[in-house]
Parts: structure tokens; sequence; C-alpha cells
């Protein structure tokens, strides 16, 4: 697939807790979104984008997965929930004006929970990466 520049689209969050701009690659194992960091950004401090932030934006990567697939099914979007982080993994932070290029991968996925790798880069550096469990929640009036 081409990036899919549209990503509000795809996610469920809104502005402005949106951590993802653009959908870069999309495969049934993999997928590949860009997000650039702005100042005004709430997980923003001192000019540098915080740890919960950096988890936000590779679960909105999941998202925009899901979001992806029920876009293409002509089903809804709906909201998933993150049911645990495991060995996250801070390397740096990044910046303001930075932007991150984040990759999941599925590692396993029964049901309605899905278990994600998660990895972040920047400037061609990882600078964040964890496992993550994520529910998505199939009642799409909650």
């Amino acid at each position: 697939m081409t990036a899919f520049e549209n990503i509000a689209l795809l996610i469920p969050q809104k502005p402005p807790f949106v951590m993802v701009d653009t959908l870069l690659n999309f495969n049934e194992a993999t997928v590949t979104t860009a997000f650039t960091i702005k100042a005004d950004n709430i997980f923003v401090e001192d000019g540098f984008f915080k740890e919960p932030g950096l988890v936000e934006n590779i679960a909105q990567t999941a998202a925009a997965r899901a979001g992806y697939i029920a876009q293409s099914e002509n089903k809804p979007v709906l909201v998933g929930y993150i049911g645990a982080v495991n060995n996250l993994q801070v390397f740096a932070l990044p910046q303001t004006g930075d932007k991150l290029i984040t990759e999941i991968t599925i590692d396993n996925q029964v049901f309605d929970v899905t278990l994600i790798s998660g990895k972040i880069s920047c400037n061609g550096n990882v600078v964040a990466q964890c496992k993550m469990k994520i529910f998505i929640n199939q009642n799409k009036n909650s």
C-alpha cells in the first residue's frame, strides 16, 4: 500500500491526543507510521517528547493497523485499550520537530487481543521499544 495521509480516519483518538501523522506501510504482520513532534504536544516537556507519548505513539500505530483493516472491510473503527506494556526500553527522548518512524510487528492475535512488538526510530536511531498487549472493544457504542 502507499502512504495513507488522513490517518484521522483510521484511529479513534482525536486532537490533541493524536500521536501519529501518516500511515507509511501496511501488511498483515507489520505497520509503519510517521509522526512529527510539535511544540504544543501534550507530551512535550522542556522540548522533549516524554515516555508516555512514546508508548501512546506505539499504541496508536497499532490502532492505525486495526483501523485500516476495519476500513478495508467497510466496518467502523473500534476503540482499543492498552492491556499491558512489557520490556519498555527508552534509549533517548526525541525533541520538538523530530520525525518519529514507528514500526509494530504482530506477534500474536487471538480474538480481540493483539500482542505486538513496537519500535520507534528517530534520525536513524532506535529511541524506544516495547511489547504491548492491546484489547479491541467490539462494542462500537463504548
